[in-house]
């Protein structure tokens, strides 16, 4: 009876070696599907993080969304201090007065920077898109325009807050106060900081409209030459 006991079934002994067998190559295709998967992990997060960069510049802008994209993208990678052109091909002298340059080169600032997309703006975009139904970016738009799905939130605010210029209108005004015309008087209330700062053509000195002794900055356009600058539509700067 005992070395009945002791003896191993011939079951056994053929079962035995197959588990034994089948339990390394199973650990083994478990080892390839965790790194099959770290591999993908990994290309996708590349690929997103280059889709991103990728988003936002203004190459991504004129390959998805706006149509007449190109002529924006000079007002955008031009050098401060070296002529350039606008957006509607008007030849700038120096391109340290179109503000999308000088974000770029001053703020390390890019599209979005500016162009804050809340979803209710991308989900009207994309039907816009799809529809044809959109108006012709190469238009002149405002501070009210960009900030308009910003809900209570105005143009000269949006300039201001923290993260980008953050600062007061006070504190704006005392910036300049030793200018012989403060531009940032707020004297006049009707205008905003788009009257003046442009981003993709020449800015222009308002006052010198009224004032004028008033002195154009560097790069920028007096009221009288923005008054003769050509839109690609023939009509003139400050009439779109």
């Amino acid at each position: 009876m005992g070395e009945e006991n002791l003896k191993t079934s011939p079951e056994e002994t053929v079962e035995t070696p197959k588990a034994a067998k089948k339990q390394p190559k199973m650990i083994g295709k478990m080892r390839q599907s965790y790194l099959v998967a770290a591999v993908i992990v990994v290309v996708l997060a590349v690929a997103g993080g280059g889709f991103w960069a990728w988003h936002n510049t203004p190459g991504f802008c004129d390959a998805i969304c706006h149509t007449p994209q190109d002529p924006y993208n000079p007002t955008y990678y031009a050098e401060p201090g070296a002529p350039a052109v606008d957006k509607w091909g008007n030849e700038v002298k120096d391109a340290s007065g179109m503000m999308a340059v000088v974000h770029r080169v001053d703020a390390d600032a890019n599209c979005l920077s500016c162009h804050e997309p809340t979803i209710k703006e991308q989900v009207s975009e994309g039907i816009l898109w799809i529809s044809g139904d959109f108006y012709a970016p190469l238009s002149e738009r405002s501070l009210d325009d960009l900030v308009r799905w910003h809900d209570g939130m105005d143009g000269t605010e949006f300039c201001l807050r923290p993260g980008c210029h953050d600062l007061t209108k006070t504190d704006l005004t005392a910036k300049t106060a030793n200018l012989a015309r403060n531009p940032h008087s707020w004297h006049h209330i009707e205008y905003d900081c788009s009257d003046c700062h442009k981003s993709h053509r020449a800015s222009v000195m308002v006052c010198t409209e009224c004032h004028f002794d008033a002195v154009a900055p560097q790069g920028w356009l007096t009221a009288e030459e923005a008054a003769n600058l050509k839109t690609i539509y023939g009509a003139y700067a400050l009439e779109s």
